[in-house]
């Protein structure tokens, strides 16, 4: 399990206070809605080499929008709650990946891999589906971290 702070990283937020990010700050984040710059940052984090991969989060034509709304803007465009609660719940298993692999490189290769457990489905697909995707790639990240069979 990942804290507030390790997400509000990989989103690359952080609080005016400069205090630690609690997971109910960012929830608070979430609700007011995240700036377009971090659901670009975990994009590059997570899919580096896919270009379409940020439309599995926010559509194409909606993303245009938003983008063409911040150029107008000074860059203020937000994304909704729901998008952001998206890309807060794929960023939140990204950094769990990252501290259970170690690397970039082999969480991206968890992520994009077919598990067993999830019938074959890949983890980052799991996880996009619905809410209740996260907690079964955790239990699986989890398993590995801790040392059990998965």
């Amino acid at each position: 399990m990942t804290t507030g702070a390790a997400v509000a990283e990989v989103l690359g937020i952080e609080r005016r206070d400069h205090e630690p990010m609690s997971l109910l700050s960012l929830v608070t984040e979430v609700e007011q809605g995240l700036p377009l710059s971090a659901l670009d940052r975990v994009v590059r984090q997570v899919a580096p080499d896919d270009s379409t991969f940020i439309f599995r989060l926010v559509p194409r034509a909606t993303l245009a929008r938003r983008r063409q709304d911040a150029a107008k803007r000074a860059g203020l465009s937000r994304l909704s709650p729901d998008e952001g609660a998206k890309v807060a719940r794929l960023a939140d298993i990204w950094a769990f990946a990252r501290e259970v692999w170690g690397s970039d490189e082999e969480a991206r290769d968890f992520l994009f891999r077919p598990h067993p457990l999830l019938e074959m489905r890949r983890p980052v697909d799991v996880v996009l589906a619905s809410e209740f995707g996260r907690p079964l790639v955790e239990g699986i990240l989890g398993g590995l971290q801790y040392g059990s069979a998965v």
